[in-house]
């Protein structure tokens, strides 16, 4: 705990909506998933990829879909090392 009675992680709200108290960063996190969700249903056609010396035929949607994951496991993966380093 820490001084002030809440614990380290948790901020005061930054936005109130409709006398809500609201954190931005579940905020964020929503409108750029409703984004990502968007630009996915929209891009459907069939993409080739060639990966060294594979060729590849998957839609689109999927390509993104799988590089949004392997960016969101990535993105974890770094601020969970960057915290261990701070303590």
């Amino acid at each position: 705990m820490s001084t002030n009675g809440r614990p380290p992680d948790s901020s005061p709200p930054l936005l109130k909506v409709k006398g809500v108290p609201v954190r931005a960063k579940p905020v964020a996190v929503g409108l750029i998933a409703v984004a990502a969700v968007w630009f996915i249903a929209v891009n459907t056609e069939t993409v080739k990829m060639t990966f060294w010396v594979v060729d590849i035929s998957a839609p689109l949607w999927v390509v993104l879909l799988v590089t949004l994951l392997v960016g969101a496991v990535l993105g974890k993966f770094v601020s969970k090392r960057r915290a261990s380093r701070k303590q």
